[in-house]
């Protein structure tokens, strides 16, 4: 179906927008930039403060780091996932809102987790059952901010247009990945102009998950020429 918004797919990101995450972010990038300046993966210093642990790795196989010493570092990040996952519950309301929808659009996420771990997380909150598809970090060419997993998504959905997906999640990684796939994107739980400061365009911002369906019911996806779909011509 497809709502007044002329929405008809949904693609969330998992950690602190459907999941409320343990993951200890911070900690994880950390460890992971000391690892890969023992490996010598980085070309030079980094701000840390501009990056994630996704975009220090994209930087190190930028820059040439071998498989094995990748294969090394994706360890570490398991270990960090697997202990914030241990326990994890729902964002408020995400239970209700996902069985509101589901059967009525393709209810996707796309994580930079492993997908292993990803799916038994959605299976011990009990909403793996309205999810359509989950695209974990396996299959993907590159981790968000890079669109490889929402290209990934709408392959599998040929007959909706990207223009006619909404993304929702809580990080500027997701929206950049969400614009480099030409999805529109609504920002969760962040404050305001936060995500326009990373570069991201948003087509709007929810701070609940009860708002989201009211926002489908009644937003206006903006088109590839920039006006909303409810623009005269």
């Amino acid at each position: 179906m497809r709502f007044k918004s002329g929405v008809r797919g949904i693609i969330f990101d998992m950690d602190n927008t459907l999941l409320s995450s343990r993951i200890d972010f911070a900690a994880m990038k950390g460890d992971v930039y000391k690892a890969l300046l023992e490996l010598g993966g980085l070309p030079e210093p980094v701000v840390l403060e501009e990056h994630t642990t996704a975009t220090l790795i994209g930087l190190a196989k930028e820059s040439g780091l071998a498989d094995g010493p990748l294969t090394a570092i994706w360890t570490l990040v398991a270990e960090h996932e697997l202990r914030g996952m241990e326990g994890a519950g729902l964002e408020p309301g995400a239970a209700e809102m996902l069985k509101r929808l589901h059967g009525r659009l393709p209810l996707t996420v796309v994580t930079n987790n492993a997908e292993p771990a990803a799916a038994a997380a959605l299976e011990q909150t009990g909403i793996a059952r309205y999810i359509d598809l989950l695209v974990g970090r396996e299959g993907m060419d590159a981790l968000k901010p890079s669109p490889s997993g929402f290209l990934s998504v709408l392959g599998r959905y040929p007959g909706i247009p990207a223009a006619e997906w909404v993304s929702l999640g809580d990080s500027w990684i997701d929206g950049k990945a969400a614009m480099g796939a030409g999805v529109p994107f609504v920002s969760y739980g962040s404050p305001a102009g936060a995500m326009e400061a990373r570069g991201v365009r948003t087509a709007g911002r929810i701070l609940h998950l009860d708002e989201w369906i009211p926002w489908l019911e009644k937003a206006r996806l903006p088109q590839p020429d920039g006006r909303r779909s409810d623009s005269p011509e």
